[in-house]
């Protein structure tokens, strides 16, 4: 992996929250011999906060 960018958004609509994630990656494989995988997989988890007393 060479290069990892996210921004996330958060849109309200009616009683509705949604969060959009974008993910941005970049990867490269370099080989002489034999084979070579550059991977853009990416693995996401999203916590909801607790609420503040």
């Amino acid at each position: 992996m060479v290069h990892t960018k996210t921004k996330s958004y958060s849109f309200k609509v009616g009683k509705n929250k949604f969060l959009v994630i974008k993910i941005v990656q970049t990867a490269v494989a370099k080989t002489r011999n034999g084979n070579a995988l550059a991977s853009n997989a990416a693995n996401v988890k999203v916590f909801k906060k607790d609420k503040k007393r």
